[in-house]
């Protein structure tokens, strides 16, 4: 068993996410960071959507009961293990009775732990992610708290060898981002000026965020049609509301929404987002659908590369 002792700022089970009930309300929900997500999962041993544990901000501790074996991706919250420091995107062998503990993020701002056998959780329309809105997924619907207790699933086979991941497998953290947006689906309701000004500017993302939407904070775009009806919205929606600050729809967010949308956040660059800290600085450039694709392909073959590394302990 895995107990907290301390929960962190918001910490909640989170998997590859709830697909296939949109069109009845239910959001997709999963982890905010993919890459760094499926990474744990790989580094851990685990197959692929195995539910981990998403730090924010500031991970808490947790004490094991049995040991084990685990990977510690994404933010480096500074995790010290019985004492000695835990490398970022690294994995680990857990000795019984330890204690892991993670500090606030220095790099980045989302964290994941994934524990050989993943998090056992029931299934809840076939994820564990947590919905925090609705109560449901993970641990009763919510964010860890202190006292919860967290039981593993069954291990299959024996784990990888531990390991720190060589730089070419860790992404860069920094407080300036450029994110890659495919236009559309109404991008035809601001003006060519509005539109330039969006991609030529740049927005600092504002202090409140969450996983429902990032708010942003720069020059105020006007939509030239009146308000719409809503609409069918998605994870990376940028949407702009009557107000013309822009807004980013992030994984547990209604799944129609009532504002214009200005494009889409590629999907390939969602991680980049989920380790934006409030404050930091983002600039959007245009893409294409065709060069959204590609890039989603190769990260999809970079996450394939680096389970192969970790399966045959390749340098």
């Amino acid at each position: 068993m895995i107990h907290v002792i301390r929960p962190g700022d918001f910490t909640t089970i989170q998997d590859a996410g709830r697909w296939g009930y949109q069109a009845w309300g239910m959001p997709v929900s999963g982890a905010m960071d993919p890459y760094a997500y499926q990474a744990a999962n790989w580094l851990a041993g685990n197959a692929p959507g195995a539910a981990a544990l998403e730090f924010t901000d500031n991970g808490g501790m947790l004490h094991f009961d049995s040991g084990g074996f685990a990977a510690l991706t994404g933010a480096d919250m500074q995790a010290v293990l019985n004492g000695r420091p835990v490398k970022p995107w690294s994995s680990f062998v857990l000795p019984a009775e330890g204690t892991l503990t993670l500090g606030t993020a220095v790099s980045g701002r989302r964290a994941y732990l994934a524990v050989w056998g993943g998090l056992n959780v029931p299934l809840v329309m076939g994820s564990r992610s947590t919905y925090t809105p609705a109560g449901i997924g993970g641990l009763n619907g919510r964010a860890l708290r202190i006292g919860d207790m967290l039981s593993v699933g069954p291990a299959a086979g024996t784990p990888p060898l531990p390991r720190v991941l060589p730089p070419r497998w860790r992404p860069a953290y920094a407080h300036e981002w450029q994110l890659a947006v495919i236009p559309g689906p109404q991008d035809d309701w601001f003006r060519s000026a509005e539109k330039q000004k969006f991609f030529l500017s740049a927005y600092r993302l504002a202090a409140a965020t969450d996983r429902l939407h990032y708010e942003l904070s720069g020059p105020s775009l006007t939509v030239a049609a009146p308000d719409m009806v809503s609409a069918a919205s998605g994870w990376g929606a940028v949407e702009v509301p009557s107000g013309g600050q822009p807004l980013i729809v992030t994984p547990d967010h209604g799944t129609t929404r009532g504002f214009a949308k200005i494009g889409y956040v590629m999907q390939a660059d969602f991680s980049k987002l989920a380790q934006a800290v409030p404050g930091d600085c983002l600039h959007f450039v245009c893409t294409t659908a065709a060069a959204a694709t590609t890039a989603y392909r190769r990260q999809q073959e970079q996450l394939d590369k680096l389970r192969m590394y970790v399966s045959k302990g390749q340098s």
